[in-house]
Parts: C-alpha cells; structure tokens; sequence
C-alpha cells in the first residue's frame, strides 16, 4: 500500500514501533529460516499484553495462521491473522535469553537473546526484562511428539520471501527480534524486515 516503507531488524537485535487500531504489520523473513520474535503491549494500559495461553485457548490449536486471533491476558482481541505464506510459527517457547544460552548451549557468557533484545526496545515504555512474556515466535518451527509431549526445535519452514501480515485490534506497542537462538535459526544469524500499513495512509 502507498506510504509504506519496509524497515530492517539487524541479526540479534529488536525493534519497537507503535501501532494504532487498524493498522497492518507485515514482518518478512528475507533470507528464509530466520525468527522473529513478537509482544505487544496496549497503549490504553501497559498491563494488559499479548497472551499465549488465552490466544492458543481460544483458538483450540497450538499452530496459529491466517484467520486466526491473538488475545491479550484480558481476553481481548489483539492482533488477527490477515496472511500467512509460511503457517507454521510457535507461541509456546519464551524468549531465548542470556541464561538459556548458558544453560541450553553451555556459552560461559551469554548473550541477551531475544528477551534482553525485547526488553531494550521496550524500556522507553518502562517494560522491563521480567514483564516480557511468553512471544509469538513468527517463523518458528517446534515439534510435538504426540505420545511423549516432548517438543523439539527444527529449522524454520519459512523461505525467502516468506511473511506474515497482522492488523492491530487496538493500539499497541510491538516489539520484535531478529532471533539470536542459533537452534531457532538453523544455526545462521539473518535480519528480519517489516513494514507498516497505516490504516489512514491507504
């Protein structure tokens, strides 16, 4: 749509826009197999945030995609689901962060992840690291065993290309990532872009 200009999240790092009602976020993998993850907050009242228990309630399904809704813990709509060419993102796994790097992957020194990245982008909105909540984690691919529960994190299936639009319920501060997990991302390290559809610009 006219006006729109599509921005980029440097690999391992994270970005907060703000959103009013209406408004379209398209987030786009550009180079394929890359995480993004994302949280929002409403304008209105910075306690109320974007839930994956109640949207994956409500849904009745882990996987959520086109035509689905994302609730906030208030049970508000937030987000829905416009378009999706991947269909397949997780909503279940925090944020990678500094301690999961330590205790996951054995680095001495870890790095912040997603939820000191998330954290950061927040903070002008005095959000701080243990308000980030569980993400939507667009483009990532987690495996279920269906007999034995246990979960496994695989490649993304999203390509090149490949993206996911979302229109606002409300108005929202969204942050999002250019993942720093190295599982999440087949173990390469790429941006992630998004753009903007500003409902009075259409």
């Amino acid at each position: 749509m006219s006006g729109s200009v599509t921005e980029r999240i440097e690999p391992c790092s994270g970005r907060a826009v703000e959103l009013e009602a209406g408004d379209e976020l398209v987030v786009i993998d550009p180079e394929g197999q890359q995480v993004s993850d994302l949280t929002a907050f409403s304008r209105e009242d910075m306690d109320e945030y974007l839930s994956s228990g109640r949207s994956i309630d409500y849904a009745s399904k882990l996987w959520l995609t086109t035509g689905d809704l994302l609730y906030s813990n208030r049970s508000r709509p937030m987000f829905t689901i416009l378009e999706d060419t991947c269909g397949r993102h997780d909503f279940t796994l925090t944020p990678c962060s500094k301690r999961m790097f330590e205790l996951l992957y054995g680095e001495e020194e870890g790095r912040p992840g997603c939820e000191g990245n998330l954290a950061r982008a927040l903070a002008p909105y005095g959000i701080t690291t243990d308000r980030v909540p569980t993400a939507f984690n667009i483009f990532m691919h987690v495996a279920v065993d269906c007999d034995t529960g246990r979960i496994e994190v695989r490649p993304p299936l999203s390509k090149a290309g490949d993206f996911i639009r979302l229109r606002a319920e409300m108005p929202m501060v969204v942050a999002m990532t250019a993942c720093s997990a190295g599982q999440s991302n087949n173990f390469r390290y790429k941006p992630i872009d998004f753009r903007i559809e500003r409902v009075g610009a259409r």
